[in-house]
């Protein structure tokens, strides 16, 4: 029988018998198919699988464990074990009491002794009904944080589950909750960044979207947010503003209440730095662009719109004088490490620190806060008549102190009074710090074992030529760039050393060519100061980017501290009932250059105090008893900025001073002729602020334990005359005292080599005789051309003289 017979067969229920096949097996009469012969069992029982189907090895322990039937009913398990649960947390939770007021308690700010700063707490809220509200402005917060917000169901489960992942896997939290979710957030419950909160705030949330209407909900949002200054609630955000109630809001002002949404301290206009404006404005557009698709804002009138610049804002009880300087920095780090540790957005970690019932102590010394509030007095403030002098009222100063070994801010001024002037002098960055960078040129040099051009090493001893207003060079090519010297000056061929006390702009532009501006501005980056989007261009040379008090005490704190990052912190200890206590980050990092590269710098910026242009007010004045001091004065474009930034070994200050027009809030101004002198100077009024402060509160005489053998802190000041031809003669001994401004003017140069390329022989060497200096001329145009951050960096020209001292 053939074996389509034989399946036919077997399908009829035949019985008709099989004979035996070629495989051993044999057909019995009646059954379904062949019968195993002996030798065809055996065969089988042979096989992988044994006993099994012919042919078919068995399956494995995994495959018969996971196969797709247990897979899927395993996951239909989970998600109706997860309903189940969820429809029991629906059930178990119920709305709480509002909260929001309840939850504000006093923070308590104290001295580094314990004796209490200052105490805030007081709220400032008045809520208003929606009909208070023009509906237009209403469309400005739904525009801005939950365009749906009119038909979802209260929550964005998406945006919730990616909330909880992330709080599972500790990368913090990300936007998306909806206006209901923020609204209950804020009313219900706090800031917490727990999944236990954020589960009841999913629940809560569909809770109040089914017993509460729409506005309701939008009017509980408005009245409950925080927007900044203190001001809880659009009525009170109106009044600190714009200085209107909430109804007489303008669609323009809503549209900014409601970008400050997102990073109220960031955007408010009064504090923000440059990116801060921009990101405020870009966000302000988009409220109103938003507005348009919505059908909510006519196109036409959107494009009359221009950007509604807020009123300054008015002082907080409790925070006049520098208080509030104090408190704002120490909230805005207590911020900062909120969002490190818990995930926090700016937004939710500001509402998390104001009024929340902290007990903050700063690092604040109480008697040398004194002593610095008195030094500014008494050499800055008291001598300034806006009655005489109108540019009088235009001077602004601020100082940070800090200690290098532990990165303690010990005092801060950050301005006349925090009631009359909001803007932190101490943080503010839109002001260049000018000649005070130059350390970090040479820094970036000795850490990096950088070379000149003709392949000398760069040290202290290195001579540059000095020629005012020549033209840097990159390997032969002219770069574009020739910054001229103060007074147009000409230095000739003169030592790093010199260049460093003299404050030369030509040496230190060519210095950074040599060494590589990404390196220098990398190195920058190291030390502490926030170079995000600067370019490395040569203009950067001279200090052209902005900068603060805090940032450059940070900087020459790490140069103190031998080389260890430095990032000056006023927190010492944040307390809260409910969060325990907030462990800061340690003020302290790792090692950022070398210390020889740092000690070198020290070594060099005592020659500035001691034989350069901060002698007069420093180094001569009759308070310094001895005291060891390293500093770099500046004097920026235009004279718009003028700096001194000293150190001794156990303390480091920046002192700023600021021309910004009392007029028009932010605006920089020349300083020409403040307190009765032509041109204000890092050497003058900054550093008698300095020398005041510094010498009033050192406990007692102090030396640099310096490891370098370069400098005039551990050897003789190597200042060439201008006719003396190039050698190279040996480094005078490190055991050598250093020498009195007399010994360093008749001191052989170490080397005399040139540090630009060989000239050809049609080019003239550098002038033997120095210019003598040009007289102040404060209506020559002074500034550096063209933007020194575009992308045509390299190529740019001083148009007007950067005034570097």
């Amino acid at each position: 029988m053939g074996r389509a017979e034989e399946r036919r067969a077997r399908q009829r229920g035949g019985r008709r018998a099989v004979p035996r096949t070629s495989s051993g097996t044999t057909a019995a009469v009646g059954s379904a198919g062949p019968v195993p012969g002996p030798r065809a069992a055996a065969r089988r029982a042979a096989r992988p699988g044994g006993a099994g189907k012919p042919g078919r090895p068995g399956k494995s322990g995994i495959r018969r464990l996971f196969t797709w039937k247990k897979i899927l009913g395993t996951f239909l398990g989970v998600c109706l074990l997860g309903l189940g649960a969820f429809v029991v947390l629906y059930m178990v939770v119920d709305i709480p009491e509002g909260n929001a007021d309840a939850q504000r308690q006093s923070n308590v700010y104290k001295y580094s002794d314990g004796s209490v700063l200052a105490r805030d707490g007081k709220v400032n809220r008045e809520s208003v009904s929606l009909d208070k509200v023009p509906q237009a402005v209403q469309h400005c917060f739904v525009a801005a944080e939950n365009k749906t917000f009119y038909h979802d169901s209260g929550v964005d489960l998406k945006g919730t589950a990616r909330g909880l992942l992330n709080t599972l896997s500790g990368k913090g939290t990300q936007g998306g909750s909806t206006i209901t979710q923020q609204y209950v957030k804020n009313f219900y419950l706090n800031q917490d960044q727990t999944v236990s909160r954020k589960l009841k705030e999913l629940v809560i949330s569909l809770k109040v979207d089914q017993k509460k209407s729409k506005d309701e909900i939008l009017a509980g949002y408005i009245n409950t947010s925080y927007y900044g200054r203190g001001a809880y609630g659009i009525q009170a955000a109106a009044q600190a503003y714009y200085r209107v109630d909430a109804q007489d809001l303008t669609v323009e002002q809503g549209a900014y209440l409601a970008a400050l949404m997102q990073a109220p301290s960031q955007y408010d206009w009064a504090v923000a730095g440059e990116n801060g404006k921009r990101l405020a404005k870009a966000r302000w557009n988009y409220v109103l662009d938003k507005m348009v698709e919505q059908h909510w804002l006519d196109a036409g009138k959107r494009r009359t719109m221009k950007f509604p610049v807020p009123k300054d804002p008015r002082g907080t009880p409790g925070q006049e004088g520098q208080k509030g300087y104090l408190i704002a920095l120490a909230n805005t780090q207590l911020e900062q490490q909120l969002m490190k540790d818990q995930g926090l957005t700016q937004s939710e970690a500001e509402r998390a620190v104001e009024d929340q019932g902290w007990t903050i102590t700063l690092n604040i010394d109480k008697k040398k806060q004194a002593a610095l509030e008195r030094a500014v007095k008494e050499q800055l403030t008291a001598k300034l008549d806006p009655k005489k002098r109108e540019v009088d009222a235009d001077v602004q100063a601020g100082a940070v102190s800090v200690d290098p070994r532990t990165g303690r801010i010990l005092a801060l001024y950050g301005g006349v009074d925090y009631f009359k002037h909001y803007y932190d002098n101490a943080t503010r960055r839109d002001y260049q710090p000018a000649s005070t960078f130059k350390p970090v040129i040479l820094a970036a040099a000795v850490d990096g074992d950088a070379r000149t051009q003709d392949g000398r090493p760069i040290t202290a001893n290195t001579v540059y030529d000095g020629t005012s207003g020549r033209q840097a060079v990159d390997h032969g090519r002219k770069v574009g760039f020739g910054p001229p010297n103060e007074d147009d000056q000409n230095y000739g061929p003169v030592t790093v050393q010199t260049a460093m006390n003299q404050s030369v702009n030509s040496v230190f532009a060519q210095m950074g060519i040599d060494v590589g501006m990404e390196k220098v501005m990398s190195v920058a980056g190291e030390l502490g100061m926030d170079t995000k989007g600067m370019q490395a261009v040569p203009a950067q040379t001279l200090g052209s980017m902005g900068a603060s008090p805090l940032e450059m005490a940070g900087i020459y704190a790490t140069f103190d501290n031998h080389g260890k990052k430095v990032t000056p912190t006023i927190v010492a200890k944040a307390e809260q009932q409910s969060r325990g206590t907030v462990e800061m980050a340690d003020p302290i990092g790792g090692q950022v250059i070398t210390r020889e590269a740092a000690d070198t710098v020290t070594s060099v910026l005592t020659g500035v105090v001691d034989d350069g242009t901060a002698k007069k007010s420093v180094a001569d004045n009759p308070l310094r008893d001895g005291q060891q001091v390293a500093g770099k004065t500046g004097t920026s474009d235009k004279n718009r900025s003028a700096w001194f930034t000293g150190y001794t070994p156990g303390l480091v200050t920046s002192v700023g001073l600021f021309g910004e027009s009392v007029g028009e809030s932010g605006k920089h101004v020349p300083l020409y002729g403040a307190g009765g002198v032509p041109r204000v100077n890092g050497g003058g009024y900054p550093a008698q602020i300095w020398a005041a402060y510094t010498f009033g509160v050192m406990d007692q005489t102090a030396r640099f334990d310096l490891d370098t053998t370069q400098g005039v802190a551990v050897q003789p000041s190597t200042t060439p005359s201008a006719d003396r031809s190039p050698s190279r003669s040996a480094s005078p001994s490190v055991s050598s005292p250093p020498p009195s401004r007399s010994q360093s003017s008749s001191s052989p140069p170490p080397s005399l080599t040139p540090a630009s390329p060989p000239a050809s022989p049609s080019t003239s060497p550098p002038s033997s005789s120095q210019s003598p200096p040009a007289s102040p001329d404060p209506s020559r145009s002074t500034g550096l051309g063209g933007d020194p951050f575009g992308p045509a960096g390299d190529g740019q020209h001083l148009n007007d003289r950067e005034r570097a001292q």
